[in-house]
């Protein structure tokens, strides 16, 4: 039914629109695991996983349309400028529609006190910041606790290590988008609920906080998750350029090229990402 009420046409003219249908889908998703999945005693420890599988069923639709009509008009153009006008009301719409996602499960997560609802996305935070102690970074960071900061590695070592994981990232998604163009919203709405989870842990799960954290996280999470959606297009509309024209046609080959330039805009966003996150950010966030 949420299919038919959103249209993806409609978004598409206004990329702005696609923030509030990430709220909703983002909202639904933790309440329907919240209500019917915090009893069970199976499938409440796979809770992170869940939200994210339903945000990216609600948002299969939209994916879908996206890429395909993103394809339809690579074919008929040139050049980095070109590609990027081409592109920029597509990214535009994911970017709302991630930045959607994000609030709603900042949101939430504090307010339904749910320590199963991101224990996976938490897990990921300690894997990446506390990697020799993961279980009892868990247990220090979960909303129900009360949160100590920790030390944090040096600015080269996370500089890399941040590179390292975006990288992989960025070649899981690429991978995604050719073997499914929507399937890449799979990695982008797991992403949105890692940052969220990081905001929560930032804040210690105060709603009055829950601003400055998006800012803090933000900051850098706009051209990292930008990137991400960059290799998104460049993936679906490679795929579908592939079954549609083949390796031999003319239409290939611009469809080539112009998937190259949007790997390479990628590429840049994800090291500019990295410095403002590792150099940048702890100056103004302590």
């Amino acid at each position: 039914m949420l299919e038919s009420l959103i249209n993806p046409k409609r978004a598409e003219k206004g990329p702005w629109k696609m923030f509030f249908i990430g709220l909703v889908y983002a909202s639904l998703s933790l309440l329907l695991v919240h209500w019917f999945f915090a009893g069970d005693p199976v499938l409440s420890k796979f809770s992170g996983i869940i939200v994210v599988t339903f945000a990216v069923m609600f948002s299969l639709p939209f994916m879908y349309y996206m890429i395909k009509q993103e394809e339809e008009e690579d074919e008929q153009v040139e050049g980095f400028f070109s590609v990027w006008k081409i592109h920029s009301d597509a990214l535009y719409g994911f970017m709302w529609l991630f930045l959607g996602f994000i609030i709603a499960f900042a949101f939430w997560h504090p307010i339904l006190n749910n320590n199963e609802l991101f224990n996976a996305q938490i897990k990921t935070y300690c894997m990446i910041n506390s990697p020799g102690n993961i279980e009892d970074c868990f247990v220090r960071y979960s909303p129900t606790e009360k949160i100590t900061s920790t030390g944090a590695a040096t600015h080269g070592k996370r500089f890399f290590s941040i590179i390292e994981n975006n990288v992989y990232v960025m070649i899981f998604t690429l991978v995604f988008s050719l073997l499914f163009g929507a399937g890449a919203i799979f990695v982008l709405a797991w992403n949105a609920s890692v940052i969220s989870a990081a905001i929560g842990i930032f804040t210690k799960y105060q709603l009055t906080q829950i601003p400055l954290g998006i800012a803090r996280y933000m900051i850098h999470g706009f051209p990292e998750i930008a990137a991400y959606f960059v290799t998104a297009l460049a993936g679906g509309i490679f795929g579908v350029g592939i079954l549609k024209n083949g390796i031999k046609s003319p239409q290939f080959l611009r469809v080539l090229e112009n998937t190259i330039i949007l790997l390479f805009v990628a590429i840049v966003l994800l090291l500019l990402a990295a410095t403002i996150e590792v150099y940048i950010t702890p100056l103004i966030f302590n």
